[in-house]
């Protein structure tokens, strides 16, 4: 088959854009630094969104839509955001074009200049804040719990395929709150949320930590993150959980009247994740054949190939992989019957391990006559004969173990990637050898933060929450520090 990966061994980067493009999930658009995502790729979103869309509505959230563009002056009004975007904003000027006078080509119309620049949502903190105050005049409007599917641009300098693009698509979270509890609560409730959706449907471990200063969301008080360790021993920040205090709702005037009859501005919090995590899927769990999906996300579950010579032989093999197709879907598992003539049963057997369906079955006349099927998972490679009697349950019962394989995999890699280091010059052996998560002590101040980074590229990516106390010095000041916090380098 001619859709060879390069190793990961050998180049990871280009690993994973073959892999990205090879296994038909996304490519690259006319459009500089977008991406078109293809069907098979989509269905993997769409099965992210539909369980993601469930968990918020579960506990309480609805969705809405609010617009893409944003007044300039929107922006403007809340300080630490604006000069966290300004420089990742697209800006609309002009709403008109014309005909060259020479006839070669069109122009924008400079007499169709807009009144007030419209910039092209990089996220919605501001339209949605200047839209709140007209829908919460009391504690009895709140909490507010709204949550949008959208798309946002931020113009990125240098892309790739899902990790970082011009155009992307996610979830943004945006809610009010009567007390400064409330929306701290909210903020962690959410964050669990997306540690459960990675650990129990992406089949990836993630630490849950707050962000320091230095990394935190333009216009939050305090941002939570989950982060998860990708093969090539960088992070990924998974998914964000922004704490806002009362910033956007003192820069819109967002008010409400408490129950003692005085007039007070909203808790607020915002939070998301993005089609980032299809990078994350990827870079977790693949190999240098393909991609490997944890079931519970997989759009195909099970392949079914027919192994045939002669057109009777395959009516056959279509009357038994019917009734075994049936007793798949009653229970709820999705299943592709591929039989094609035009591609070769070795074709297919290696496009769906590229594209990573987790189990695969080929039927034969032979296994007509066994009464059995070859069955081989994708987590493992391995191949086996089982008999067709009960085969659904089998695969049942293989699909949840091969969930729970795939996550345990990913967790003894983060396990053996990370490390302790006590001294700088320990630590920085580790960040150029192997990479990982690296446990260290820190003075707490940005200029030490930014040393390091600028030194060995390594990032603070989160303080770690639920850590045990351990206080110890700084590895690169000797000043007192309580805890260890992890770094890594990361995408």
């Amino acid at each position: 088959m001619a859709k060879v990966l390069t190793s990961r061994e050998e180049n990871y980067a280009q690993w994973y854009n073959d892999l990205v493009i090879k296994a038909d999930l996304a490519e690259n658009s006319s459009v500089r630094g977008c991406m078109v995502i293809k069907p098979h790729g989509y269905a993997i979103w769409e099965k992210m969104q539909a369980v993601l869309d469930s968990m918020f509505k579960e506990t309480g959230h609805s969705n809405a839509y609010f617009p893409l563009f944003i007044p300039k002056s929107f922006l403007s009004k809340e300080a630490d955001h604006v000069e966290g975007f300004a420089k990742e904003c697209a800006v609309v000027t002009h709403y008109r074009l014309k005909n060259r006078a020479d006839g070669k080509g069109i122009e924008v119309d400079e007499t169709a200049k807009l009144e007030e620049e419209l910039i092209i949502r990089p996220t919605s903190e501001t339209i949605i804040w200047n839209t709140y105050k007209n829908w919460i005049q009391s504690y009895r409007d709140l909490p507010l719990l709204i949550n949008q599917w959208a798309n946002v641009v931020r113009w990125e300098m240098r892309t790739r395929l899902f990790l970082r693009t011009t155009e992307f698509l996610w979830q943004e979270g945006h809610t009010a709150h009567e007390t400064r509890e409330e929306a701290i609560e909210e903020t962690m409730k959410i964050l669990n949320i997306y540690a459960e959706f990675a650990k129990s449907w992406m089949a990836m471990p993630v630490i849950q930590g707050t962000k320091t200063e230095n990394e935190r969301f333009a216009g939050a008080i305090e941002t939570y993150s989950i982060e998860a360790l990708m093969q090539d021993g960088k992070a990924l920040q998974s998914g964000t959980s922004h704490f806002l205090g009362q910033n956007f709702a003192k820069a819109f005037d967002v008010t409400f009247l408490n129950k003692h009859g005085k007039l007070e501005h909203v808790w607020a919090t915002s939070w998301g994740v993005s089609t980032r995590l299809m990078g994350a899927l990827i870079m977790a769990h693949s190999d240098d054949r393909g991609l490997v999906l944890p079931p519970k996300l997989a759009p195909i579950q099970v392949v079914i190939v027919p192994i045939y010579k002669k057109t009777e032989e395959l009516t056959q093999i279509n009357e038994k992989v019917e009734t075994i197709r049936k007793k798949l879907i009653a229970e709820g598992i999705s299943v592709k019957y591929d039989n094609r003539d035009t591609h070769k049963p070795g074709w297919k057997f290696a496009d769906y391990e590229l594209k990573g369906v987790p189990v695969r079955l080929a039927v034969g006349p032979r296994d007509i006559e066994n009464n059995s099927v070859e069955l081989a998972r994708r987590d493992t490679l391995e191949k086996k004969i089982y008999p067709m009697d009960g085969i659904e349950q089998i695969i049942k019962d293989l699909l949840h173990e091969i969930q729970n394989n795939i996550y345990r995999k990913a967790l003894d890699f983060q396990t053996r990637n990370t490390f302790a280091a006590d001294s700088y010059d320990e630590f920085k052996e580790i960040v150029k050898t192997s990479g990982g998560f690296i446990l260290a002590h820190w003075d707490g101040t940005s200029e030490t933060e930014e040393k390091i980074n600028k030194e060995t590229k390594a990032t603070i990516r989160c303080i770690p929450l639920n850590q045990q106390s351990e206080p110890g010095k700084c590895m690169v000041t000797g000043k007192p520090s309580s805890q260890r916090v992890i770094f890594a380098k990361a995408y």
